[in-house]
């Protein structure tokens, strides 16, 4: 099924239709071709046509305006690159902008795709720039006979599987913490902070992008009009409720990486403050013994021990006596 959803993006590359289906209302639906939905009348009680469309194809908008008579800023919403998600009703159509995760090669977790969408009920449009996955798989659903047996259906399953996609995000940077909470610090720390702020970024990423669709969900559930049933609303809100659950552990994941950030900061300052510590403690100990030799090493007449051979040990047995009582006082200091 999806070779045969490949093909058909294949044989509309000159149209903006990128499938169609007209769906029977059991589950199922027949291809439409670009040609036959400029006109297209339900043959059936409970037919819908769904079309995917790529909305940077020239002409889409006036298509919309023309074909469907969807008004010029409606229309202009569904084309435009304004994807932040919303929803809101429109006489008799459910106007939507929502957000899925971006799966295609080369893309980071954080980057989202939007798709817009517009129905009455009878006919669903909707619309994306880049690929996005979530339509196939409804697609595909239909053509194996097992997909919504209408529009509202056909609304809530894209909703749900864009919620759905997210968990995967999830679990991999969870995962990722769990590894590095199992790793030694000393081993590379530099690295570890650089993918512990990677985490953090995305889960920054995902909760800016993924709050509003909250929102705009909510507005779906509330706001749609007669045609979306009340089954609908309730699949809504079992996706809202997903979404909540899922921003909640982009919170976890969030705050795991912050204490696992912190804990790496203060081992990195501890071990640095050691270092330091341990170099004040050797000038300290060496203070001493540098203002001896120095003194003793001054190029001035009546030094003591210029001519005795002897004088040099008894130098070195100073020094050392002074190291050692040194040692003796920052022990009992607790320095060392």
């Amino acid at each position: 099924m999806q070779d045969a959803a490949q093909l058909t993006d294949s044989q509309n590359s000159e149209t903006p239709l990128l499938f169609g289906r007209v769906l029977d209302g059991r589950g199922g639906g027949r291809p439409v071709t670009w040609d036959q939905v400029q006109n297209w009348q339900p043959d059936a009680p409970g037919e819908v046509l769904w079309l995917h469309v790529c909305r940077i194809q020239p002409g889409v908008q006036d298509w919309l305006e023309n074909s469907f008579a969807i008004p010029e800023p409606t229309a202009e919403l569904l084309v435009s690159d304004n994807t932040r998600p919303r929803a809101f009703a429109e006489g008799n159509a459910l106007i939507a902008t929502l957000r899925g995760i971006n799966f295609n090669p080369g893309a980071e977790p954080e980057d989202m795709i939007s798709m817009q969408l517009w129905c009455d009920g009878a006919r669903l449009i909707t619309l994306r720039r880049h690929p996005l996955q979530t339509p196939r798989e409804v697609l595909a659903n239909i053509d194996r006979g097992t997909g919504p047996v209408d529009a509202g259906a056909t609304i809530t399953m894209l909703a749900e599987l864009m919620i759905a996609r997210m968990n995967q995000s999830i679990v991999d940077m969870n995962e990722v913490i769990d590894l590095l909470e199992d790793e030694d610090p000393e081993d590379n720390p530099e690295g570890m902070l650089k993918r512990i702020s990677t985490i953090r970024r995305n889960c920054l990423a995902l909760q800016r992008h993924m709050s509003p669709q909250h929102e705009a969900l909510e507005h779906i559930s509330r706001d749609s009009p007669p045609w979306f049933e009340d089954h609908d609303r309730r699949e809504i809100a079992e996706s809202i409720a997903r979404l909540r659950r899922y921003l909640d552990d982009i919170d976890i994941s969030k705050e795991s990486a912050v204490v696992l950030q912190d804990e790496l900061r203060a081992r990195s300052l501890a071990s640095s403050e050691h270092a330091t510590y341990m170099l004040t403690v050797v000038a300290g100990v060496f203070l001493p013994l540098s203002f001896l030799t120095g003194l003793l090493g001054i190029n001035v007449g009546g030094m003591p021990g210029t001519d005795d051979p002897e004088a040099f040990w008894r130098v070195v047995v100073l020094c050392a006596a002074v190291l050692a009582g040194l040692l003796i006082l920052f022990r009992r200091l607790r320095w060392l």
